[in-house]
């Protein structure tokens, strides 16, 4: 995976540093600082979310979802950018918000309204560092992962959803994981919790199946990654605990036959 988010931001720096500059040269000194503002603003947020540096908590996101007002004042156009490039982007593509993958478990984009959110009032899991939550729509619990866009949230953080997912599940709570528009940071965490529910085998079959359900994911080198990082460090205490079990039960036997 490339810059990603990065690229598209440093981009977006330049160009306000730019119109800055012209605006200037043209004697609107002041009606242009709000411009140099805001590359300045991107260009922090474009060194933040290089994958080197990967510092979504940059944004100042609560655990309940929510943004100190520092952040939206400090962050604020690049905070109203994103939301209003996801209103644009979602009027263009046509894409269902969201898309049940198996029983009760869902995944799909930033539920800005009441119609972009599943049926059953589920748990949701957030993926997203740039976006509010609503909390009119997480009455049944909230968990909160902040990630850039196009990077993936760590195998640790994956597990921990996984398990909180699996806890909601067991008690009958549907449960919907969203990031920006369900292409890649929820995706990653629905593979994991498919194949924690049992619904697959390992995390690429879950790829495939939730692609036949939602055709238009596009998951990354970085969110394969996690998961196969997540995946092996799940499953190796596992390998170990059953090949713990085959040499008691091989002992057992042997001293049996003594």
């Amino acid at each position: 995976m490339g810059w990603g988010i990065s690229r598209l931001i440093l981009l977006k720096s330049l160009l306000h540093f730019m119109i800055f500059v012209l605006m200037k040269s043209n004697g609107f000194t002041i009606l242009a600082i709000p411009f140099l503002y805001a590359s300045l603003v991107f260009l922090l947020v474009s060194i933040a979310s290089n994958p080197h540096i990967n510092l979504p908590m940059l944004l100042g996101k609560n655990t309940d979802g929510s943004f100190p007002i520092w952040s939206i004042v400090m962050f604020g156009p690049f905070l109203f950018f994103v939301r209003l490039f996801s209103m644009v982007r979602r009027l263009l593509s046509h894409e269902e918000p969201f898309t049940e993958i198996c029983e009760g478990v869902y995944v799909g984009g930033w539920p800005c309204s009441l119609d972009k959110f599943p049926p059953k009032n589920p748990a949701v899991i957030d993926c997203t560092c740039e976006f509010p939550r609503n909390s009119e729509f997480t009455r049944s619990g909230y968990l909160c992962i902040p990630t850039w866009d196009t990077r993936s949230p760590q195998p640790s953080e994956i597990e921990s959803a996984v398990k909180w997912a699996c806890r909601k599940r067991a008690l009958g709570v549907p449960v919907f994981i969203h990031c920006a528009y369900g292409h890649g940071r929820s995706v990653a965490v629905m593979c994991a919790l498919l194949v924690a529910l049992g619904a697959v085998e390992n995390w690429k079959d879950a790829e495939k199946m939730i692609q036949e359900r939602r055709p238009y994911i596009r998951m990354n080198s970085l969110h394969r990654k996690a998961l196969e990082e997540w995946a092996q460090h799940r499953l190796s205490p596992m390998k170990r605990k059953n090949e713990t079990d085959v040499s008691s039960v091989i002992m057992s036997n042997s001293l049996g036959s003594k």
